[in-house]
């Protein structure tokens, strides 16, 4: 009973960080990239620092796990320096991260965050889509429902748009848009990805992020190469960073070390419970800080969303109990009739 009951507190857990750290990140992104009056920083130097935190903090929980520093620099040498496949196999989900967090960053910063915080939930669908065809999973009818309902909510959010007032650069709901689209197809295919090759092993989940954010660090840093390479050798790394674009890459490190907690240890449940209240607490917040309107449309939109997600999360029926049941009762009444 008490290994229940510790269960249940570390989900509870889980869905209540879960939850602030979406929120959150949201708002404070939007903040950084719409309203601060500072430089302009560089989208894909946070996204790097991010990867580096993330590696930081998960060799400092890999180091809790271990009895002994001897034991964390065998299980460093063997599961990194000497496992160049597994590296390799984590490199691709690790990649696709980076990328859809670069894209967040451009969503984040031509759409009002209530917008992007519902519209963003489409990766539900493709992330349904990837269970299917990537782990031969099936979903139950009202999973499939919900997914429907999911996209009719987000249509309505993008029928009748909320406008904020409170903008100091120009935007381009249209990038914002696109730029979601390519975020939502990562996370679905970065996500169960994630989960095939967690799942897959008794590799411990601190090892797995490891891998991963090494080859994160990479990708990051060719991307920081790519995009901004000669506006950072001319302005420096970190330029126009602030305490607030400090805490956005803090918030997106313990975002992404919660994501891969979740993915190991709770359910569609406890992600849909905080999906939603993320949605509500971040329109709660752009109507204190953004002067987002609420619209009939946008209200509707954002409650079938939040509907659809916990509708979503529900477990499916256990069909072959039921099956069971009514076949016993058949016997049952032919034993009588005899």
């Amino acid at each position: 009973m008490a290994s229940e009951n510790v269960s249940v507190v570390f989900k509870l857990y889980c869905l209540t960080v879960m939850t602030l750290v979406a929120a959150t990140y949201t708002v404070a992104l939007r903040y950084t990239r719409t309203i601060s009056s500072g430089e302009m920083y560089f989208a894909t130097t946070a996204v790097c620092i991010s990867e580096v935190i993330k590696l930081l903090l998960s060799l400092g929980m890999l180091a809790k796990e271990m009895a002994s520093p001897s034991w964390l620099k065998k299980a460093i040498v063997e599961h990194i320096f000497c496992s160049p496949k597994e590296l390799l196999k984590l490199s691709i989900p690790s990649i696709v991260y980076a990328f859809q967090n670069n894209m967040a960053f451009i969503a984040l910063s031509n759409l009002d965050a209530a917008v992007y915080q519902v519209t963003y939930q489409l990766k539900i669908p493709c992330t349904a889509l990837c269970t299917v065809f990537m782990l031969n999973r099936s979903l139950s009818r009202l999973q499939w429902f919900s997914v429907f309902m999911l996209c009719g909510g987000v249509i309505l959010v993008q029928w009748n748009p909320a406008q904020a007032t409170k903008v100091q650069i120009e935007q381009n709901p249209f990038l914002g848009f696109a730029a979601i689209a390519v975020a939502v197809l990562c996370s679905g295919f970065a996500g169960v990805y994630f989960e095939k090759v967690l799942k897959s092993s008794d590799t411990s989940l601190w090892v797995r992020n490891i891998q991963m954010y090494l080859s994160g660090i990479l990708a990051t840093l060719l991307g920081v190469y790519l995009t901004d390479g000669d506006k950072v050798l001319e302005k420096g790394f970190f330029f126009g960073y602030t305490p607030w674009v400090f805490f956005v890459v803090f918030l997106a490190s313990v975002g992404g070390l919660y994501t891969s907690v979740v993915v190991k240890y709770t359910d569609n449940i406890m992600k849909g419970f905080s999906a939603a209240a993320a949605i509500v607490l971040s329109t709660v917040a752009s109507v204190l800080l953004f002067g987002l309107q609420i619209t009939a449309t946008f209200a509707s939109g954002a409650m079938l969303v939040c509907v659809s997600i916990y509708l979503y999360g529900l477990p499916k029926q256990d069909t072959t109990r039921l099956t069971l049941h009514h076949t016993d009762i058949e016997a049952k009444q032919k034993l009588i009739n005899v």
